[in-house]
């Protein structure tokens, strides 16, 4: 009996089944998976037109012979499900026998395979779902899939694609998260002929391979994780406090090799740094997590992206604690406690003050079944702050070089955090702000110069008039005088991602010039900006919204007082 069959309709009706083809990405994922567990050690993905024109996967897994390459075609046919006691127990990364036939309904479609020793191979082709063509071909020593115009039959799926060059972001993203996950596999992806990724085999240091996906410039800094207990194992590296980002996007994790995005997993990730990390800066890290597969539900979601562990809490407790010695045993870490200033310790109290002042909304909320009392519907005072709030302010000193204490009036203690003070008086002012004369000359990775390249009209909009240089550079010929002081490099790489959604971009133009800003202010400078904070518009998106950190009343100040 073949390897591939067709699952039993009452196992179909168990499996979380969705739309697996949404866009090239979705493709290049499946296709690429079904390699790896091929057995495939090298693989090889050519694209042009950002994934629409063309999508070609090469690998030298096992292969499949004519028979098993037909019935693959069909709907639910796969050889990595036999009953529905293995979906408790799969180490593959698919297994619901859907991709092959999904992505050959809505593309021009071809595979050429054959086994390992055979002496010929199969070609198929199929058109939009339409009859399957079958001859025989040369031995493939593999399999080869070509994927050709994309959704070439259902055109209203392609209006809601993104530019190409944003769909290829995603299709590189699809790529390096299965590079890293899978360090013993030689993974290539190239578009239009231009290499874009090339991470050979990296069986021996994982390290090397985590450079190869994410760039060179994150080695220095990895730290290695490894925490076994209670049946969970956590291995992968961290990179140290000096190397973050402004977002999540550099925290891949893994279940049993399968990334995920768990927002526990995430949690305890993000608290295991929370005594390093600056304010509003991300970890890198990747991170594998290794357990039991009856440990671990990896059918909740239509894209596997989700998963359902059954003891949530151990593997959260496991990626604290293998994170924190990490993080303990850096170099920077080796010194004497002693030998750390008390203002090092004192800022991070305050940073820690400040992180539980803001902690989410989502924690405070009425608790289900239970009506809004009188007033607890209106908004807060960061939201709609009642007019001239700001500019009656009495600047009193600067906590920490972190935070502004001011005074209101009746004595009620207020604590303002200026850098969103700033953020969000920049925001406003884009509106009216006029570009400066710059110059100056950036370099870029090569995803987001293609972004930024593609993306030149909508950034002219927003004040930044960028050209190509040569090569991975750009020049800034003019830019809003707000953002002179600011790291350019790392703005263009934050606003790449974020050209579609003018909202979002404005607010990362003014974070990056508010935190360009950050310095001790004098009591003029201070009232000035407070005052500015009344002209503001608080509806608008920001990406740190929260101006007023704590207010703490002179009746609550004076109970402290008492005996």
């Amino acid at each position: 009996m073949g390897r591939i069959r067709v699952l039993s309709p009452e196992l179909i009706n168990q499996i979380a089944a969705g739309e697996v083809v949404e866009r090239p990405a979705s493709v290049v994922k499946e296709l690429a998976e079904n390699s790896v567990d091929a057995g495939a050690t090298n693989i090889h993905v050519e694209l042009s037109g950002g994934g629409l024109q063309l999508i070609r996967v090469i690998d030298d897994g096992v292969g499949m012979s004519p028979s098993e390459a037909v019935l693959a075609l069909e709907r639910h046919a796969t050889s990595k499900l036999v009953d529905a006691a293995g979906l408790f127990q799969i180490f593959t990364k698919g297994f619901r026998g859907e991709a092959l036939p999904a992505i050959a309904s809505v593309s021009k479609f071809v595979l050429h395979t054959s086994e390992q020793d055979a002496a010929v191979g199969v070609r198929i082709e199929i058109d939009g779902g339409g009859p399957l063509r079958q001859v025989e071909a040369a031995a493939a020593h593999g399999t080869r899939i070509e994927v050709e115009d994309l959704f070439f039959n259902v055109p209203a799926r392609r209006k809601f694609l993104k530019r190409e060059q944003t769909e290829l972001v995603h299709c590189e993203e699809a790529m390096i998260r299965l590079a890293l996950a899978h360090p013993e596999v030689g993974f290539f992806l190239s578009h239009d002929g231009r290499a874009l990724l090339a991470a050979p085999a990296a069986v021996e240091d994982p390290a090397e391979r985590i450079a190869a996906a994410l760039g060179a410039e994150v080695h220095p800094h990895l730290l290695a994780v490894a925490e076994a207990r209670l049946g969970v194992k956590i291995s992968g590296h961290v990179a140290s406090p000096e190397f973050t980002q402004s977002n999540a996007r550099g925290l891949y994790t893994f279940v049993n090799r399968r990334y995920i995005r768990d927002r526990g997993v995430n949690f305890a990730v993000q608290r295991a740094f929370q005594e390093s990390l600056p304010p509003g800066r991300q970890p890198v890290a990747v991170l594998f997590i290794e357990l039991d597969p009856s440990q671990v539900d990896v059918n909740v979601h239509p894209q596997k992206l989700e998963v359902r562990f059954a003891d949530p809490r151990g593997v959260q407790e496991a990626l604290i604690a293998g994170i924190s010695k990490a993080l303990k045993g850096a170099p920077w870490r080796q010194g004497d406690a002693a030998a750390v200033p008390d203002e090092a310790h004192y800022a991070q109290a305050v940073d820690r003050f400040l992180a539980r002042a803001q902690t989410p909304a989502a924690f405070l909320e009425t608790p289900p079944g239970l009506g809004l009392s009188f007033g607890q519907a209106r908004p807060g005072i960061n939201e709609a702050p009642p007019p001239g709030y700001f500019g009656r302010l009495r600047f009193i000193g600067g906590l920490a070089q972190r935070l502004w204490v001011c005074e209101a009036p009746g004595g009620t203690l207020v604590v303002i955090d200026p850098r969103s003070a700033m953020e969000r008086v920049f925001l406003h002012q884009l509106r009216d702000t006029q570009p400066t004369l710059f110059s100056s000359t950036v370099e870029l990775p090569q995803p987001e110069l293609g972004l930024v390249t593609d993306g030149a009209e909508v950034l002219a909009e927003l004040g930044l008039h960028v050209e190509p240089f040569g090569g991975n550079t750009v020049t800034v010929s003019s830019l809003p005088a707000m953002l002179e002081a600011a790291d350019l490099r790392q703005l263009l790489i934050d606003l790449a991602p974020a050209l579609d959604d003018l909202p979002k971009a404005l607010s990362l133009i003014a974070s990056h010039a508010a935190a360009a800003q950050v310095r001790p202010f004098t009591h003029e400078e201070a009232h000035a900006l407070l005052k500015r904070l009344d002209d503001a518009d608080f509806t608008a998106c920001c990406l740190h919204p929260k101006v007023v950190v704590r207010e703490v009343p002179l009746l609550e100040l004076l109970a402290g007082t008492e005996n």
